[in-house]
């Protein structure tokens, strides 16, 4: 499901200017500085954060490359045609790899549409969400209704686990309606998601074996997109939280065609059994892909709340208290899902940046400096 916002937020893009007009650029081209050149001419002058960047993909849309455990990997998912898959499905890379001209091996089923996988903490499995069991194909994706930008929440999606060779191995989820976005705590214990069964999509966790099933968020709204903090004792997520009578009105209706209006969204924190939870952002637009900075003070998400058309997106940096906002990239376009590695010294992330003008969001590694 995340990565399908790539998809829809881009088609507020009316044109995608080459990013590489506005990149550093070097004085020099010698050989000796060329791969300096190539890293550095991704990043923009204001990105202070990153001290260097490597791209990762190239065509596509390609995101949500999360970590192993032991930082040696990263799981993702693409819709890349020449990878030969026609929706989302998922791919296996190692941390020093690109694919420019080659395929990285595909570890879903190549059934259905999948989202939102994660490695487990032996580095040998991962959960991931996936339509298949009802459906082999691909399930349309509705982009608009009445005139507005939507997500679709399919009722088929459930939770599996399976090994880095794409068998399935379990699953953790059986209940009726959506189950997807499944994230790891940090300390390998539990499981965070979002689930349709209550009526509305709230919050779970579970362990990592499914069992000990309890709900974390009770009102009204989409919550989604959650991660735990360093320590595992905070969640951090997005949510949309309709107050008035047509703002409820509204979700409710599209809820019950199994969609979702993504453009307003805040995001909230809590402590991981549900209890102190409060809203952290008032930003307006759309607030969301949020990922706790490995000191765990700071959280780090995409936001188009300075845009006037609905894009850009860019990166920013806020305290748990809401307080010091900081904006992290500087693109004209689109960057979001960013995710430290678990040493805390890479971010992973995707972005728009780099893509000769075209639609396409690849996958980045930024050495991040603070």
């Amino acid at each position: 499901m995340r990565l399908l916002s790539i998809l829809l937020i881009i088609c507020f893009f009316f044109s995608c200017k080459n990013a590489s007009e506005k990149r550093v650029e070097s004085a020099t081209t010698s050989e000796e500085n060329l791969k300096e050149i190539v890293q550095d001419s991704l990043i923009y002058p204001e990105e202070k954060h990153f001290k260097n960047i490597r791209q990762v993909t190239f065509g596509g849309d390609n995101a949500e490359a999360y970590w192993s455990f032991d930082d040696k990997q990263l799981v993702f998912q693409s819709n890349y045609e020449q990878w030969g898959v026609g929706c989302d499905q998922m791919f296996l890379m190692d941390v020093d790899e690109t694919f420019n001209g080659k395929q990285p091996p595909m570890i879903s089923t190549g059934k259905g549409r999948t989202t939102c996988a994660y490695f487990l903490p032996d580095n040998k499995h991962y959960v991931y969400g996936s339509t298949h069991l009802v459906d082999e194909n691909c399930p349309e994706v509705p982009l608009r209704k009445n005139g507005k930008y939507v997500w679709p929440v399919y009722d088929s999606f459930d939770i599996f686990v399976a090994d880095l060779e794409g068998n399935i191995t379990g699953q953790l989820t059986d209940e009726p309606g959506y189950d997807a976005e499944a994230t790891v705590s940090p300390k390998g214990d539990k499981i965070v998601f979002t689930s349709m069964r209550s009526g509305d999509l709230e919050l779970y966790t579970m362990n990592i074996d499914g069992s000990d099933v309890q709900q974390i968020t009770n009102e009204l709204g989409y919550d989604g997109g959650a991660f735990f903090s360093p320590d595992g004792t905070k969640l951090i997520f997005r949510s949309s939280r309709p107050k008035t009578e047509e703002e409820i009105a509204k979700y409710k209706g599209l809820l019950a065609e199994g969609l979702v209006e993504p453009t307003e969204m805040e995001l909230y924190i809590c402590n991981a059994d549900g209890s102190d939870l409060r809203q952290l952002t008032n930003l307006g637009n759309a607030n969301w892909s949020p990922f706790f900075h490995p000191s765990g003070k700071k959280i780090l998400f995409s936001s188009n709340f300075e845009a006037e058309r609905g894009f850009p997106f860019n990166l920013y940096l806020i305290d748990l208290d809401g307080k010091n906002l900081e904006r992290v990239t500087h693109g004209e376009t689109f960057d979001a899902f960013p995710v430290f590695s678990n040493d805390g010294k890479y971010l992973a992330f995707s972005s728009n940046r780099n893509n000769g003008g075209t639609r396409d969001t690849n996958l980045f590694i930024a050495e991040w400096q603070d």
